[in-house]
């Protein structure tokens, strides 16, 4: 049966485990009006520097929360940029660079005058690229997730249609779960649990924000600037991942001078938010560590015992 649609700005029930979760991590919603534009926004106060989460295409606050979950006491904001989530769209698209202004203004707005740490998912980590090469906002560090350089990739083919149809149909429950499996790969195309639990991360986005968002990265690119970049920088991808191919994380690694690269293995697109445990304990430590030394090989869990699902398991011999 079709799922009924809901009015955009309507106030819909949350789900009960997206309600328990916003509780545990004491997310606290609201917006904010920058400059003409109106903003929603989470916000968890918290210990140490704080840090920003730039989710994907057409994707609201919630769908980052398993990673606040699993991350440590620190401050997080999470801002719904125009077109994602309830944020309204933007009447005329505008540039990235635009975008990366109106976060800086958003964030002054906020308070946030220091340097923050930045953690960005495929359209939002092109975003973060384009905020942390504005030296006019500083950038302590910053993690890379699903990412591009810009070349080689374009912004409007039929693949960006297709994905936003099939998130469409798969969160109103008229796509079987196969319809999601060769757009986003990794736990996308496997067992039904897993799956299911993928439903509850992707937003059924807005057409007009969705094309706003896609045309904000025609003609971006940062191959050029990359150079200038030198903030510590970690790249994250996934080797399952069909949208941002693993040679583009290979450019932005030899690219950025403090760069270092985390290769998830089995990992697709979305992996930031279907890995949680596993991705923020990688986060995690190349933020807290002063001299990090890298994570450059897809056996970084191995060799320290953790298996894939980022739940620590003691080395072997050591159990009992």
């Amino acid at each position: 049966m079709m799922a009924q649609a809901t009015p955009r700005g309507a106030r819909r029930a949350l789900p009960p485990a997206q309600s328990a979760l916003r509780r545990r991590t004491r997310m606290q919603i609201d917006w904010l009006d920058v400059d003409g534009v109106r903003l929603r926004y989470g916000l968890r106060r918290g210990a140490g520097r704080p840090m920003v989460l730039l989710g994907t295409l057409g994707t609201h606050l919630d769908m980052l929360l398993p990673l606040v979950d699993a991350l440590d006491d620190i401050e997080v904001i999470i801002p719904e940029m125009p077109g994602a989530g309830a944020s309204p769209a933007l009447r005329l698209p505008r540039g990235m660079g635009w975008h990366a202004r109106l976060l800086k203004t958003f964030l002054a707005r906020l308070g946030y005058d220091s340097a923050v740490n930045v953690v960005g998912l495929g359209w939002g980590a092109a975003l973060a690229q384009s905020f942390a090469l504005d030296d006019s906002h500083p950038v302590n560090r910053l993690v890379l997730a699903a990412s591009t350089v810009g070349v080689g990739i374009n912004a409007l083919n039929t693949n960006s249609l297709r994905r936003f149809n099939a998130i469409r149909r798969f969160h109103a429950d008229e796509a079987t779960p196969d319809g999601m499996s060769g757009l986003y790969n990794g736990l996308v195309r496997q067992t039904p649990p897993k799956t299911a639990v993928a439903r509850e991360h992707l937003a059924a986005p807005e057409l007009h924000g969705y094309i706003n968002q896609l045309v904000s990265r025609v003609g971006w690119m940062t191959i050029h600037r990359l150079h200038n970049l030198m903030c510590p920088t970690l790249v994250m991808a996934g080797d399952d991942d069909s949208i941002a191919p693993l040679y583009q994380s290979r450019l932005l690694y030899w690219l950025i001078p403090k760069s270092h690269v985390h290769i998830v293995r089995g990992g697709g697109h979305l992996f930031l938010l279907l890995r949680a445990n596993e991705c923020a304990a990688v986060i995690q430590r190349f933020i807290n560590e002063r001299r990090y030394d890298g994570t450059d090989n897809a056996d970084y869990y191995a060799l320290r015992g953790l298996p894939a699902d980022g739940q620590i398991a003691p080395p072997a011999g050591q159990e009992g």
